[in-house]
Parts: C-alpha cells; structure tokens; sequence
C-alpha cells in the first residue's frame, strides 16, 4: 500500500530541489511522476523555481476548489509529488491522502510546517496528521544552530504581524529562516524572562 509523506522544514533547506531530484530518479528509471503545486504560490508562476536556479513547470497548478481527484490521470503514474503543499486546503489533502491509500500511488509533499508567526499553515496541519511519513528536511540558523522557523522581513526588518501568504521575493518581502532563540530575540524581541 502506498503512503502520503510530508516533508517539511524551514525556508532554505531544500525542499524544491529534493522534489526536483526524486523527480529525475522516477523519471531516469522511466516511470512517471505527477507534479503540482497551489496557484497561491506566485512564485516561478506554473512553475517550481528551487533557490540553486532549477526550475520545472508544474503538471497541475491547483487553485483553492480544486478537487484533486477531478484534476489527475493515475493511469501509468507511479508518484505524486507536490511542491509548497502548505497551501493546500484541508480537502487537497484529504484528496492526495485518499489516492495513496486507494490508488496505490506515493504521494510525496514537500512544504513548510509553520507560518513566519509560528502557527500551522492552512495545509501543514492535515498533512501534520494524515502523513503516513514525516521527514524534517534541515538547514541551519545564522547563529549555526537548526533553524526551525522562517521569520518575514518587509524592507529588511522583521515584522510579526501581516497576512498569512506573502511570497518572497514580491513586494520587499523576504524571509529568514531562524532557530527557535533567535526567532524569540531578533524577530519577539525578548532577550530574557
């Protein structure tokens, strides 16, 4: 039986590029892989863009009503691999979580686990509890240590407050990813108790 996996870390650890090379193995051995991401991430538009400068157009490019069983052909396909999957809805979820289990074809999502306000994302927390697999994909802190959290930057100074979507690199918004003390003393401004 084929399982839904959630891979999932901060900004920067290399989410896309780890999609894009699971996507060369299928498809090196001549198997086929399904690629989609949500329309809310603008970035590289139908296209996954990784930071290394890789870039693939996406198979499927989900708007929020999507019903993912209404937008696929599983016939021949042998993966599922989904890019930014914290923008999925609930029912995206439940969707690639029902393919896996009745469809017998891995769905791999790669994404994000928490907002730049430490809060799951709108999809990250179904994933959180339907993912037969969880992996967290690691990069590290200015500091040196894991970072865990992404901290939003608007013209260069951390902000906490904001709508939950804003894509990096549009409208001087940038994105830090932090450890969890510097997230509290550079982004919280709380030194000590």
């Amino acid at each position: 039986m084929a399982k839904l996996y959630f891979r999932y870390g901060a900004m920067n650890c290399g989410k896309t590029t780890s999609l894009l090379q699971v996507a060369h193995n299928y498809e090196e051995k001549g198997l086929k892989v399904l690629i989609m991401k949500p329309s809310i991430d603008t970035k590289g538009g139908k296209c996954i863009v990784s930071r290394l400068g890789m870039k693939r157009k996406v198979d499927v490019w989900l708007k929020p009503k999507d019903r993912i069983r209404d937008k696929i052909h599983l016939q021949g396909l042998s993966c599922i691999l989904v890019d930014e999957a914290q923008f999925l809805t609930p029912d995206q979820v439940r969707d690639l979580w029902l393919v896996a289990k009745l469809s017998d074809v891995p769905v791999i999502c790669y994404g994000l686990r928490t907002t730049f306000q430490t809060k799951f994302f709108v999809g990250s927390a179904p994933l959180m509890e339907l993912a037969d697999e969880l992996e967290e994909l690691v990069t590290i802190c200015k500091c040196g240590a894991k970072a865990k959290f992404q901290a939003r930057k608007v013209n260069g100074v951390f902000v906490t407050e904001g709508s939950e979507v804003a894509i990096d690199g549009e409208n001087d918004v940038t994105y830090e990813s932090l450890c969890g003390k510097c997230y509290i003393q550079d982004v919280l401004n709380i030194h000590e108790l």
